[in-house]
């Protein structure tokens, strides 16, 4: 319980910033804020967050939604939760509800396939944690640096990340309400479902402990929205 209260209160806030509608779609930014003196998340390589986006017309209906949680503990969209040889890349921009901001940090193996193996792990192919206040991606040390997309990105920086949705309306009507969530799971879908092909009990009773708590496993780190005309 209190780390749940510590993991919501002072980790992290989220913000919904420039909502404008032009040509058809829906633009706007979210901004994830990384308040820990730490990357978020920290620790062992298990831990997600991610953006859990919606956009509702003005009767309630669901225009768009990208990062939502599954009941099996998964996330829609993410290509890691879905084929264990791929992950989900960093986003700048995202406009479709299959493309999801995932911060996290991928492990690569000596061929550099994806593995979720810590003694297979020999560097990270992707690293888009969200970076604690005063780090500085251009200087830091290669044991620590931003990997892949997010290390170019200009948007992804020390203390926040920001993100540029752009949604297709089609025939809704506004006012339209956006909602962004920041999740975080301590173990990730796919960490649970690799241990599967191990014919031993220790493994099979852990997947077993995942999958009776995965429906519970998503909790919320911030919460934002804004209504838009």
């Amino acid at each position: 319980m209190r780390t749940e209260q510590q993991l919501g209160s002072t980790t992290a806030s989220v913000e919904v910033k420039n909502a404008r509608v032009s040509g058809g779609r829906l633009e706007f930014d979210v901004t994830a804020l990384n308040r820990a003196g730490h990357k978020l998340p920290t620790a062992y390589p298990a831990r997600r967050a991610w953006l859990h986006v919606t956009v509702k017309d003005a009767r309630g209906g669901l225009v768009f939604e990208s990062g939502a949680p599954r009941a099996d503990g998964s996330i829609a969209g993410n290509d890691n939760d879905a084929d264990a040889t791929k992950f989900e890349p960093h986003y700048a921009r995202i406009t479709s509800p299959d493309q999801v901001q995932i911060y996290e940090s991928i492990m690569g193996d000596f061929a550099g396939r994806v593995t979720t193996g810590l003694l297979y792990g020999s560097h990270y192919l992707k690293d888009n944690r969200l970076l604690p206040k005063g780090f500085d991606k251009a200087t830091a040390d290669k044991l620590v640096a931003v990997t892949g997309e997010a290390e170019q990105d200009p948007n992804f920086t020390g203390g926040a990340d920001s993100v540029t949705y752009s949604v297709a309306l089609a025939n809704a009507a506004g006012p339209f309400t956006v909602t962004a969530e920041l999740d975080y799971q301590s173990i990730g879908f796919r960490w649970a479902q690799n241990l599967r092909n191990y014919d031993a009990p220790e493994p099979k009773r852990f997947v077993g402990y995942f999958e009776q708590q995965a429906n519970e496993s998503t909790k919320l780190l911030a919460h934002a929205s804004a209504a838009v005309r």
